[in-house]
C-alpha cells in the first residue's frame, strides 16, 4: 500500500513527482497479478494526481469517459487497500462505481458519454443553485463516436462553467504540426501569459470603451490563432481553449488547472499522454497493455499461453470465406484485435474497415454497402452492440438489407462487470424485423453458421458467441433450428450455445438419481423456434426447464413458452432459469454461472429438488 497524504491540496511539486512514480509501481504490481487496463492508467497518472491537487472528489464530480483510466482515482480515494481485490468477485470494480465511493461521479463502460453527463450535472448544479466544479476527461479514442460531439456542441452552447480533459495519447486527435504552433503553444500556457489574460479581461469588462477594445483585440488574436493552431473546432463550439499541455508535467498540469478551474463558462483543456508511460512493455505494446491478464511485472510477458477461442475461430472462417468471394468485407468498431480480425486485416486490407468508436456509423455503413450489392459482416461485442439498435431497425431492418453482425462476447463476461456482460442482445435482437440470430455451441459450429449467414440466409442475421473457448460438446451443426442432444423421459433440458454443456452435465448428474433428462438444443433463437421436435419432447415429458445467460426480460424462454402454450401443449412445469432482473456483478464466468444456479450441479439438483416434491405427492395423493 501507498502512503498517500491526506490533503493532496497541500502537498509541494515535488512530492507529487514521487507520488507519481509510486502510483505508477502500484499500477504495475496490481494490473500483473489481478489483470486489467494498465496502459491507459499509465498515461493518465499525472492528470489524474494535477486534478486530486485542484479539486475536491468528493463534492466535485470529475466523470471519466470509458472509465478504464480510473485506477489511480481510486488508489487516491481511500481503496488502495483494496487493490489487490481488483475486478474480482465482490472486489474493487475497474471502472467507476458510485456505489463504492461517493468520489465516483458516475457509473459508466462505454465510450464518448462523459462530456453529456457532465453537461447535465452542470445544468442540475445550476438549477439547485449549488457550488461544485464539474470536470469530463476524455481520452483513447472517445472523440472517434458521435455522442462525444453531440455533448461538446451542447456543452460549448451551454455556457455552463464546466472543464472538459482532452486526454491526447495519440488515439483521437492528430499533432500540431509545425514549430510555430509548438512555441505559441508553449507561449499562451506560460503563469505570466495567463496572469496577464485574466488580469486584462477584468479590466477591460469594467467599462463601455475598455469591451469595444477587448472585442477587437480578441477578434485579431482568434485570426492570427487559428491560422497556426488547432484549436478553431473547440473554439467555434464555445469553449475557452487552453494547449496542447505535456500531460506528464504534475506541476504544469497543476498550475494549468488551477487556472481553467477560475475562468467562467466551458473551458477545454487538451493535454498530450503517452499511453503506458513509465512502463517500457507497456509503452512499446499500447495496445496489448491496454486490457491485459496477469503477467510477469519484470518482463511484461503474460502468466499463461493465449488459448484458441471464438473470436480466433470466426477471423479464420471469414478469412477462408473472404478468399473465395470478393463481396465479403469486414467491418470493426475499434475491437480488431479483440474480434479476431487481425488476419483478415492483414490478407484484405481494402475491404476491412475500422471506424473507430462509432457503432451506430458502422451499422448504418453496412446498410449502405449491403445495399449496393457487398456483404458486410460487422464483428462487435454484445455490450456495444447496443448502441446501434435505432440503426439496426431503421437503416438495416426497413429494407431487409443482408448484413451480418457477428456478436462476440455474448453472455457472461467475467471481470468487467455490468457494462461489459452481453446479456441485452437476445432481447432486443429479437425485435428487429427479419433478423435471424444463430447460437453456436462449439468452434465446428460457429465456423459452419457463419457460412450459413453469409451464403444462404436472407436479410439481416446475428451469430452470437461467448468469450473464451468451447466446452466438452464438440459435434457440428445439423442444419437444424433445434437438435435434440439427449432422448429422456421425465424432464426436458433446453437452451442454446455453449449452455448446453452444463445441459448434459446435469442429465448425467440427474442419470443417478435415475431422472432421465431429454436435452433439447436451440440452433436458431430468432424467429422463435416452435418445431415439432422441441414441441413433441415437451409433450412427452409435461416438464421444461429452459436456461440461458440472459436477462429475464424477453429471454428466450419466454418466447418459448408462449409458443407452448399458443400450440396447446399441455405441461406440468415450466422453470424458466436465466439472470432475472439484475445485471450480474464483475467475476470470473464461472462463479457468476454458480451464483446464478446456470452450471451443471446446480441444473440438476434444482430439477431433483422439483421432480423429489412431486413424487412425494403423488405418493400421498396415492
Amino acid at each position: 500500500m501507498l502512503d498517500i497524504p491526506n490533503n493532496l491540496h497541500l502537498i509541494t511539486d515535488a512530492e507529487a513527482e514521487s507520488l507519481c512514480a509510486a502510483l505508477r509501481q502500484r499500477l504495475v504490481e496490481v494490473v500483473s497479478r489481478s489483470g486489467g487496463h494498465l496502459a491507459s492508467n499509465l498515461g493518465a497518472v499525472e492528470l489524474t494526481v494535477a486534478l486530486h491537487r485542484v479539486f475536491a472528489p468528493e463534492r466535485d464530480r470529475i466523470v471519466f469517459d470509458v472509465g478504464h483510466q480510473c485506477y489511480c482515482h481510486k488508489i487516491l480515494t481511500g481503496r488502495d487497500g483494496l487493490m489487490d481485490t481488483l475486478r474480482s468477485f465482490g472486489g474493487v470494480s475497474g471502472f467507476p462505481k458510485p456505489g463504492e465511493s461517493v468520489c465516483d461521479a458516475f457509473s459508466v463502460g462505454h465510450a464518448s458519454t462523459a462530456v453529456s453527463v457532465a453537461v447535465g450535472m452542470a445544468r442540475a448544479r445550476t438549477l439547485q443553485k449549488k457550488d461544485y466544479h464539474v470536470v469530463a476527461l476524455l481520452g483513447d479514442g472517445a472523440l472517434s463516436g458521435g455522442l462525444a460531439y453531440e455533448g461538446l456542441s451542447d456543452a460549448g452552447d451551454s455556457g455552463e462553467p464546466l472543464l472538459v480533459i482532452l486526454n491526447d495519447n495519440g488515439m483521437s486527435i492528430t499533432r500540431s504540426v509545425g514549430g510555430v504552433a509548438e512555441h505559441l503553444a508553449r507561449q499562451r500556457l506560460k503563469p505570466q501569459y495567463l496572469s496577464f489574460k485574466k488580469g486584462y479581461r477584468k479590466v477591460m469588462g469594467a467599462f463601455s470603451l475598455g469591451r469595444h477594445v477587448y472585442k477587437v483585440t480578441h477578434k485579431i488574436k482568434t485570426a492570427v490563432k487559428e491560422t497556426l493552431l488547432p484549436c478553431s473546432l473547440f473554439e467555434d463550439m464555445g469553449f475557452t481553449y487552453l494547449g496542447p499541455v505535456d500531460g506528464h508535467d504534475v506541476k504544469g498540469l497543476t498550475r494549468l488547472l488551477k487556472y481553467a478551474k477560475d475562468l467562467e463558462g466551458p473551458v477545454l483543456l487538451h493535454v498530450r499522454t503517452v499511453k503506458g508511460k513509465g512502463y517500457l512493455p507497456a509503452e512499446a505494446e499500447p495496445d496489448r497493455f491496454h486490457g491485459i491478464g496477469p503477467f510477469d511485472p519484470v518482463t511484461g510477458k503474460g502468466l499463461s499461453q493465449p488459448r484458441r477461442c471464438f473470436s480466433d475461430v470466426f477471423g479464420e472462417s471469414l478469412c477462408a470465406l473472404g478468399s473465395k468471394d470478393g463481396r465479403i468485407c469486414a467491418v470493426t468498431a475499434a475491437m480488431q484485435p479483440g474480434t479476431g480480425l487481425d488476419g483478415f486485416a492483414q490478407r484484405f486490407p481494402q475491404r476491412f474497415f475500422d471506424v473507430g468508436i462509432a457503432e451506430g456509423h458502422a451499422v448504418t455503413m453496412c446498410a449502405g454497402m449491403a445495399k449496393q450489392g457487398m456483404i458486410p459482416v460487422f464483428a462487435v461485442y454484445s455490450t456495444f452492440l447496443q448502441r446501434a439498435y435505432d440503426m439496426l431497425l431503421h437503416d438495416v431492418a426497413l429494407q431487409n438489407l443482408h448484413v451480418v453482425f457477428c456478436v462476440d462476447r455474448s453472455g457472461l463476461v467475467g471481470e468487467d462487470g455490468e457494462t461489459h456482460h452481453g446479456v441485452f442482445d437476445v432481447g432486443f435482437l429479437d425485435t428487429v424485423p427479419g433478423m435471424t440470430v444463430l447460437a453456436p455451441a462449439n468452434y465446428a459450429e460457429l465456423a459452419s453458421m457463419l457460412r450459413y449467414a453469409i451464403r444462404e440466409a436472407k436479410g439481416p442475421v446475428a451469430v452470437r458467441y461467448p468469450r473464451g473457448g468451447e466446452g466438452a460438446y464438440r459435434e457440428p451443426w445439423d442444419g437444424q433450428s433445434v437438435t435434440l442432444l439427449r432422448p429422456g423421459a421425465d424432464v426436458t433440458l433446453a437452451g442454446y450455445g455453449t449452455q448446453v454443456g452444463a445441459l448434459l452435465e446435469a442429465a448425467r448428474l440427474l442419470e443417478q438419481d435415475h431422472i432421465s433428462a431429454e436435452v433439447v438444443k436451440l440452433n436458431i433463437i430468432t424467429p422463435t423456434p416452435a418445431g415439432e421436435l422441441f414441441m413433441d419432447s415437451v409433450e412427452k415429458t409435461k416438464a421444461l426447464w429452459f436456461y440461458e445467460e440472459v436477462m429475464d426480460q424477453n429471454c428466450v424462454g419466454r418466447r418459448v413458452a408462449a409458443e407452448l402454450a399458443l400450440g396447446g401443449v399441455q405441461t406440468r412445469y415450466i422453470a424458466l432459469r436465466n439472470l432475472g432482473s439484475r445485471v450480474p456483478p464483475q467475476g470470473t464466468a464461472e462463479q457468476l454461472r454458480r451464483m446464478n444456479r446456470l452450471d451443471g450441479e446446480s441444473i440438476a439438483r434444482q430439477v431433483k429438488e422439483v421432480v423429489g416434491r412431486e413424487t412425494a405427492a403423488g405418493r400421498a395423493s396415492g
